[in-house]
């Protein structure tokens, strides 16, 4: 069942979970992650880097990422995830997102409320709603930052672009941490309390389960699977008999792999319920 971004995330708040977004590349991972959501009944997200839309791979994995949507019995979405720009918005509209995100952290929050803005405005011309992010959410690899975002600037944020989906600076990172993060949960219970768009934790891959299990239940509603994706296909490519040469015999063992991550982190946000 296809839902919007704004819809998808409407049953997590109502249930008291996150929804998991999973970033797919290939048949293989889409096919993981919808077996996950069939056999635990879970809404989820597929989501596809901007940087695929910059390339052809968005134009042949999306009719991919469609078609399972068009066969699946629980409620899914296809999501651009940061968006770099309106060329990457105007891309995902036309290969059929149901949801998109812009990304103009890096900027001054005015510049970055202007644009997001802009893109809300236009997203809502196509019936699509926005996820936008204030402050930075960095790469592991570069360290964790302290510099959280704040809940007077996520109200006027959330008030000046009416975004439905807010990613937040919270003590996460993309990419492999150094060592565990620790999550600022009284800064998710009080931006969740403080505006009206339901929270985002980009970067859950390797955060610890307890921090997530905290992070849910202080209002996170929205959690971002991307590198461990990527592992547990490619730990199930590594583990398949090197003389087994038909490839859709070779891939099902990392397909099964993407599928039993996303069952585990289906079941980690509560999602199956």
């Amino acid at each position: 069942m296809r839902y919007g971004l704004k819809e998808i995330l409407d049953l997590g708040e109502a249930g008291g979970f996150a929804v998991p977004a999973f970033n797919v590349y290939n048949l293989e991972t889409v096919l993981g992650v919808m077996k996950a959501a069939e056999e635990t009944g879970a809404p989820v997200i597929f989501q596809m880097y901007s940087r695929l839309f910059d390339s052809e791979l968005a134009q042949y994995v999306a009719p991919v990422i469609r078609e399972a949507m068009d066969n699946m019995k629980t409620p899914v979405a296809f999501h651009l995830d940061h968006g770099a720009g309106v060329p990457e918005v105007l891309r995902a509209f036309r290969y059929g997102a149901t949801g998109v995100m812009i990304d103009a952290s890096r900027e001054p929050i005015e510049k970055n409320i202007e644009i997001t803005k802009g893109v809300v405005e236009m997203a809502a011309e196509m019936g699509v709603t926005v996820e936008g992010e204030l402050g930075l959410v960095g790469k592991a690899a570069d360290g964790v930052s302290t510099d959280y975002t704040k809940v007077e600037d996520a109200s006027r944020f959330v008030e000046g672009t009416g975004v439905c989906a807010l990613a937040v600076a919270v003590g996460t990172a993309h990419g492999h941490y150094k060592q565990a993060p620790v999550l600022a949960i009284d800064r998710i219970r009080e931006l969740h309390e403080g505006q009206k768009a339901h929270l985002v934790l980009h970067g859950g891959s390797g955060v610890p389960d307890d921090q997530i299990q905290a992070a849910v239940k202080a209002g996170i509603r929205k959690i971002n699977f991307g590198t461990d994706v990527c592992c547990s296909l490619l730990d199930g490519i590594r583990a398949v008999d090197p003389s087994i040469l038909a490839l859709d015999l070779f891939m099902k063992e990392p397909t099964n792999r993407v599928k039993d991550f996303a069952i585990s982190k289906i079941k980690l946000l509560g999602a199956d319920r």
